[in-house]
């Protein structure tokens, strides 16, 4: 008779697995944050949602730079709040919503820093040929050494039914 104790693993608490979704305009979006949501949704996590408000290039009269601004501000907080309730439809918790200004690398990396959750980057990646995309592009390229989180690359020609089979 074998003597040792059997002892159950811990169920993960949702703060345990935060997904990181980087919430821009770009197409590849869905697939990640479809992704995301399905595998918090499945495995217990939770989301959270990145949006970051690049400066105002060029020289621009105070006012104008105010408007513009406060302007972005406002459409982020619309867009993170759509893609909150899509994660909800989808069985997530509602996510967790991160907005920084500055440059889009940098605040992501000082979130994931700063967010000892945070314990999975998604991104999705660019079907355009020859160009994953901007983020992906600097991670591969200088990026790696500053993540201290697995990223999941997320291909952006994956229907939901083939990322639902993944899970």
């Amino acid at each position: 008779m074998n003597n040792k104790r059997t002892v159950k693993p811990k169920a993960l608490k949702p703060s345990n697995r935060l997904f990181l979704v980087v919430a821009d305009d770009s197409k590849e979006l869905h697939q990640a944050l479809y992704y995301a949501a399905r595998r918090a949704a499945t495995a217990g996590g939770e989301i959270a949602l990145f949006r970051c408000i690049e400066p105002v290039e060029g020289q621009l009269w105070g006012g104008v730079s105010e408007i513009m601004e406060a302007e972005t501000e406002q459409a982020s907080k619309i867009l993170l709040e759509e893609l909150s309730n899509y994660c909800e439809k989808l069985g997530a918790p509602k996510p967790r919503t991160f907005v920084r200004k500055g440059t889009v690398h940098e605040e992501l990396f000082n979130l994931i820093d700063n967010e000892e959750s945070i314990r999975v980057l998604v991104l999705g990646v660019s079907t355009e040929h020859g160009n994953p995309g901007p983020l992906i592009n600097y991670i591969i390229n200088k990026g790696s050494n500053e993540c201290r989180v697995p990223i999941t690359i997320v291909p952006g020609n994956l229907s939901d039914e083939q990322i639902d089979a993944l899970i």
